[in-house]
């Protein structure tokens, strides 16, 4: 078994290597491999490609990585916390929240299309808040089943504090997927853990959709499939090769989006319903 998660493991960061070579050399200009790795060790000459690869494609394919994992970490930590297998970021309203958030600024401030990330995050994240508030109240307050129920640049720091809770819950998660009774003898308070996973998530998501937009998609389909290859639920690993195969996925779309109808940008969301929906029809007939 440890074998079996070691090369799964494997496999998903060479993918994710390959998709990072791809996101860097394809594009409208192509840019071949070698002046790609001689612009990022400081060797090649200042010239359009020295700078279609240091000031368009890396922060680009850097942000691809970082929203590809949240989204992945997201759908485990969700996925871990309510014991639901559909859960993803759009369970908590975080992705709706986001979008909405985004329209608000365009349609207030058409002028300052700057602030909309951080219209974004800040609504996404109001979002996630206002559902974990009407999820607490209550005598059941903080069951499954009122979470499931109520959930019906700026952002780098949201980032970071939600993939180190995430790391942090990682054995948390493994005792409460247990049962709520057992995991209280053994230390854990089931209650807490899903307050702090699902705010992680939000927070991750809220994050994601303030760079890219809504793609919770991905959140979904991710922890499946890195579960039904890997033979282990265990979240420890599930969030490590989720958030590598979230990355490769997530590269892979956008590179699609800047390459089918190049130099005509396509939005990455399509690419990611194209690529994710065989998966999970995949995995319903893999489950069943």
């Amino acid at each position: 078994m440890a074998l079996r998660q070691t090369s799964v493991v494997l496999v998903a960061a060479l993918i994710a290597l390959a998709a990072v070579a791809t996101s860097l050399t394809l594009g409208a200009v192509h840019v071949p491999l070698g002046d790609v790795v001689d612009a990022l060790l400081g060797r090649a000459d200042a010239g359009p490609l020295r700078e279609i690869v240091l000031q368009l494609r890396v922060p680009r394919t850097v942000e691809a990585i970082v929203v590809g994992a949240a989204l992945g970490v997201a759908g485990v930590l969700l996925q871990g916390a309510l014991g639901n297998p559909l859960a993803s970021p759009d369970i908590v309203g975080v992705t709706g929240g986001a979008g909405f958030g985004a329209i608000l600024v365009l349609l207030a401030f058409p002028g300052a299309i700057a602030l909309l990330p951080v219209g974004a995050l800040a609504f996404g994240a109001l979002a996630g808040g206002l559902v974990l508030m009407i999820a607490w109240s209550g005598p059941s307050g903080g069951a499954t089943g009122r979470l499931i129920l109520a959930g019906m640049r700026v952002a780098w720091p949201y980032f970071a504090v939600g993939f180190v809770v995430a790391a942090v819950l990682s054995r948390p998660l493994d005792r409460l997927a247990l049962g709520d009774d057992v995991a209280e003898s053994l230390g854990v308070r089931p209650r807490l853990i899903r307050l702090a996973a699902v705010s992680a998530a939000a927070l991750l998501a809220s994050a994601a959709a303030a760079l890219v937009g809504l793609l919770g998609f991905l959140g979904l389909v991710i922890p499946h499939l890195v579960r039904l290859a890997g033979g282990t639920a265990s979240h420890r690993f599930v969030m490590g090769a989720s958030a590598l195969v979230g990355a490769a996925l997530l590269l892979a779309g956008d590179t699609l989006a800047r390459t089918v109808l190049a130099p005509i940008e396509l939005p990455v969301g399509p690419f990611m319903v194209v690529l994710g929906v065989p998966v999970f029809l995949w995995l319903l007939r893999s489950v069943h």
